[in-house]
């Protein structure tokens, strides 16, 4: 499933290549790619013609497109699920096998001419969200300055890489919380965008098991994970996020490549790279944990004694 960093190569991609831009139709090509949409998939359609793109939002793994044209504030939510994927293409491209919902733009000089939805598990989709004020009166997410927040991203906390958040925040974030470390940056209400992969990769980085408990973390244990977080989202969105296999591309079809640079998820029965270094042969392990995996260090992220 994307997380934070693969969203926001997407987000970055349609700010460049579509805002701005208006939509001069659309075609919506399976109706359950737009059944969050309650008004219909003609209303859909209707609403977005002749809107202009004006923004491009983004908190945790939640996507929206401003819209100016309509006379309400309603933004264009676009939420990937697993296997989503919007692409920006030139009308003469052939139509992708799992082509949902397709916006064609008015023309700009170098720029294809449409935005294309593509799902192929169906668990994402496009729907209108109308916009409800930020509970601090900060900006809603990255790439947005309004002190405004879709209503359907409205109930998760800010992201790793949002510019309003602080570690001060996660640790009473965490406090608040009667849980495991792992369970507890899982969770969007602690702090949105960090997936299980991402959350295997900052806890080995920050020397933290996951199996804390909240109630026993420190602040400088969670200025460290808060380092942590920013630096192996920072470093993934600078490789273009992490690919497993052909679902989650670019706008521009590529694939990302930091799965090159993992140092704990997907590492079973290999040397902890840290441990090497320091002249100690670990190895990292796997654990189920909530129907996925779990991978850490026993050295270097020692268990808690006592659970």
């Amino acid at each position: 499933m994307p997380e934070l960093p693969e969203v926001e190569v997407v987000r970055r991609g349609i700010e460049k290549w579509v805002r701005t831009r208006t939509v001069e139709s659309v075609q919506v090509l399976d109706p359950r790619s737009v059944r969050r949409h309650v008004d219909g998939v003609l209303d859909f359609e209707e609403s977005l013609t002749g809107c202009t793109i004006s923004s491009v939002g983004r908190r945790g793994k939640f996507l929206w497109l401003g819209l100016a044209g309509l006379e309400s504030e309603t933004v264009l939510m676009a939420h990937l699920g697993m296997s989503g994927q919007l692409l920006v293409e030139g009308a003469e491209a052939p139509d992708e096998k799992h082509l949902k919902v397709r916006l064609s733009l008015s023309q700009a000089k170098d720029y294809p001419d449409e935005l294309r939805f593509i799902d192929q598990r169906i668990f994402g989709g496009m729907f209108l969200s109308s916009l409800v004020p930020t509970k601090d009166g900060l900006p809603g997410g990255v790439g947005v300055q309004e002190p405004l927040i879709p209503q359907a991203a409205a109930h998760i906390a800010r992201d790793v890489l949002d510019p309003y958040r602080s570690a001060e925040d996660l640790y009473v974030a965490l406090r608040k919380r009667s849980t495991e470390l792992k369970r507890a940056i899982l969770d969007q209400a602690v702090i949105s965008g960090v997936g299980n992969i991402y959350a295997d990769e900052a806890l080995w980085q920050s020397k933290l098991s996951g199996l804390r408990k909240t109630a026993t973390i420190r602040r400088p244990e969670v200025q460290r994970l808060n380092e942590a977080l920013i630096d192996v989202m920072t470093r993934a969105l600078a490789a273009g996020g992490t690919s497993f296999d052909s679902l989650y591309v670019n706008v521009n079809g590529a694939s990302g490549y930091f799965a090159r640079s993992l140092n704990a998820y997907g590492r079973e029965g290999k040397f902890c790279l840290r441990c090497v270094e320091n002249g100690v042969a670990s190895v990292i392990r796997r654990d189920a944990f909530m129907g996925r995996s779990s991978y850490t260090c026993p050295v270097c992220q020692p268990r808690p004694r006592v659970r």
